[in-house]
């Protein structure tokens, strides 16, 4: 992992973790666009069947308040990111 890669928050890291960046060995994909962008997605262990489906992440900040999920897929020729494509309930 580069430099910039290491000061970034990490999707679902608590948010009093004192360092919430990405960890040795794990592997993450950047969220791009939508409520979540610029967050790391951790994918470590992720199947290929997994990683082929669309992410429904939830979260407080997008569309739909509390209860909301953000929608991200893997970008097609590019699988380090991943593409915001939607708000749901």
């Amino acid at each position: 992992m580069d430099d910039r890669m290491l000061r970034r928050r990490v999707y679902g890291a608590d948010h009093e973790d004192p360092d919430p960046g990405p960890r040795p060995g794990h592997v993450y994909g950047e969220l791009v666009g939508g409520p979540l962008d610029g967050l790391l997605l951790d994918i470590t262990g992720w199947s290929a069947p997994q990683l082929a489906e669309e992410a429904r992440l939830p979260t407080e900040i997008g569309r739909y308040g509390a209860g909301g999920r953000a929608h991200y897929r893997r970008r097609a020729g590019d699988p380090g990111h991943w593409d915001w494509t939607g708000d749901s309930r």
